[in-house]
C-alpha cells in the first residue's frame, strides 16, 4: 500500500495534521522548506549554466535533472517512514501533512489586510498586501488592495491547502511531500525570465500537472459555498483566458461565488499589465477578503468530512469481505 496505512488511519492522520496547523500554524523556526530552499538554490546555481540558458533542450534537460535531484530522495524517505510500526506511521503522516499545510498562515496574512481596510489605514494595508503579492502597492487604493488580497486568498487556498489535502488522500506522506516540494520549486524556478525561461520550465509544467485535478476540485468547492450558478458560469467563460491553467478556474469560480470583480489592470515592477477579468458584481472591499477566507475554511472542513465518510465506507467494505478458505 503506497500510503502505508488503512484508509481510516490515513484519514485520522489527515485530521490531526489539519488540527496541528490550526493550533500551531507554520513552524516559526527550522521550517523544513527553508532548508529545502537553500539546497535548491545551490543545485540551481550548479546546473543552471548561463552559457546554455538560451538553448531550450539543454536548459530544460538541466532543469529536469535539478528537479529530480531535489525530489527523489525526500519522497523515498517519506515513503519509507510510512511503514513505521504502530502509531508511528500515523504520527509521521500527520506531521508530513502539517508541514505542507498553510491554512493558518494564509489566514494570518490576509485577515489583517481586511482589518486595516475597515479602519481606513491604507498605509498599513499597503504594507501588509505587499507581503503576499508581487504587484506594486505603493499608491494602490482600497479597492486595488482588496482585489489583490482576495485573488491571493483564493489562489493560495488551492496551493497551500487543497492541493496538499488531495495528494495526501491519494498517496499519504509521499504524495504530500511530492506536491509541496514540487510546488516550492515552481515558486522558485517557474519564472519567464532570461534566467529561468527554459531551466524552470520542467518545474512549472510538473506543478501544473500535479495541480490540475486539485484546482478543479477547489473551484467546485468554492462554487458550492456561494452563488453556484454564477461561479460555474464565470469558471466556464473566463478561466481559459487566464495565463495559468489552474489559477484560472480557481479564481474565476471563487470570484463568481463571491459576486466580486477580480482581474483587470495591475502594476508589476512599474509596468502596467492588463489581465483578463474574473467574476462579476461588486468592486472588492474588506468584506470580500473575509468572505474569501470563509470559502476556504468551509471547503476544507467539507473535504475532511467527505474523505472521512469515504474512508469509513472503504473500511466497512474491507470488513465485509469474506475470509478465503485455506
Amino acid at each position: 500500500m503506497l500510503t502505508g496505512l488503512a484508509p481510516e488511519s490515513l484519514w485520522l492522520a489527515a485530521l490531526i495534521g489539519v488540527l496541528l496547523d490550526a493550533w500551531l500554524g507554520e513552524p516559526r523556526r527550522w521550517h523544513p522548506l527553508v532548508g529545502f530552499g537553500y539546497i535548491a538554490n545551490g543545485v540551481e546555481a550548479w546546473l543552471n549554466d548561463p552559457e546554455v540558458r538560451d538553448k531550450p533542450f539543454s536548459a530544460m534537460t538541466r532543469g529536469a535533472w535539478a528537479w529530480c535531484i531535489m525530489l527523489v530522495i525526500p519522497v523515498l524517505i517519506a515513503w519509507a517512514l510510512t511503514f513505521l510500526p504502530g502509531w508511528g506511521g500515523v504520527v509521521w503522516q500527520a506531521l508530513a501533512l502539517y508541514a505542507a499545510l498553510g491554512a493558518r498562515s494564509l489566514r494570518e496574512h490576509v485577515m489583517p489586510i481586511a482589518h486595516a481596510l475597515r479602519e481606513g489605514d491604507l498605509t498599513q494595508a499597503r504594507a501588509l498586501t505587499a507581503r503576499i503579492v508581487s504587484r506594486d502597492t505603493e499608491d494602490a487604493n482600497a479597492s486595488d488592495l482588496a482585489r489583490a488580497a482576495v485573488e491571493s486568498t483564493l489562489e493560495n487556498g488551492n496551493d497551500a491547502i487543497f492541493g496538499a489535502l488531495f495528494w495526501f488522500a491519494i498517496a499519504g506522506a509521499p504524495g504530500v511531500v511530492l506536491f509541496r516540494l514540487a510546488n516550492t520549486l515552481d515558486a522558485m524556478w517557474g519564472y519567464r525570465t532570461d534566467k529561468f525561461l527554459f531551466f524552470g520550465r520542467p518545474a512549472a509544467r510538473i506543478d501544473d500537472v500535479l495541480n490540475w485535478i486539485p484546482a478543479r476540485l477547489t473551484a467546485a468547492s468554492y462554487a458550492i459555498f456561494g452563488d453556484v450558478a454564477r461561479a460555474i458560469d464565470c469558471w466556464r467563460t473566463q478561466a481559459s483566458a487566464w495565463s495559468s491553467p489552474n489559477a484560472g478556474p480557481v479564481m474565476a469560480a471563487g470570484a463568481g461565488s463571491l459576486g466580486v470583480q477580480l482581474g483587470g489592470p495591475a502594476r508589476y515592477h512599474g509596468e502596467w499589465e492588463t489581465r483578463p477579468p474574473l467574476g462579476c458584481g461588486m468592486e472588492p472591499c474588506a468584506q470580500h477578503i473575509k468572505a474569501a477566507w470563509r470559502l476556504i475554511s468551509r471547503s476544507m472542513w467539507m473535504w475532511l468530512i467527505v474523505t472521512g465518510a469515504l474512508a469509513l465506507f472503504a473500511a466497512s467494505q474491507a470488513d465485509a469481505m469474506p475470509t478465503p478458505l485455506l
